[in-house]
């Protein structure tokens, strides 16, 4: 098996499984809340984050690397941006569609498998990107 292959097995199964009754405890003292969080970033850093980027209604927003959809989803609901959400592992994109469709931002939300040294996108496509826990 490649490198390559053994990555995205592991990260298959790491997005597959379902979050724990002690997972869910923990990101919610971590985290500040339950967001399907596959990372590190905080609440508090991801409201950093839309300040900084002058997030608004209107702007297009990229999240290279989006895991679970955490922050990209929580900085459109927050902001009124729209957000593409980019990842590779198949599992974790479907849960990020899952969340936007919950929170009714499926509208304002595209999710696209795409790695993020790869990403199929033209020039200045976006307004703002952003990558929490990728690199």
């Amino acid at each position: 098996m490649s490198k390559r292959q053994d990555t995205e097995k592991r990260f298959r199964e790491r997005y597959a499984a379902k979050a724990t009754d002690a997972e869910l405890i923990i990101e919610r003292e971590v985290i500040g809340a339950n967001v399907g969080a596959n990372g590190y970033t905080t609440v508090a850093q991801a409201d950093l984050l839309a300040e900084r980027l002058d997030l608004r209604p209107g702007m297009l927003l990229l999240d290279v690397g989006c895991g679970r959809g955490w922050p990209g989803l929580y900085l459109a609901e927050k902001t009124g941006c729209s957000v593409v959400l980019s990842d590779v592992p198949v599992a974790a994109l479907r849960t990020a569609l899952k969340r936007a469709d919950k929170r009714s931002q499926s509208g304002g939300t595209i999710v696209v498998r795409a790695s993020g040294t790869h990403l199929p996108f033209a020039s200045a496509a976006f307004d703002a990107i952003t990558h929490t826990d990728t690199l």
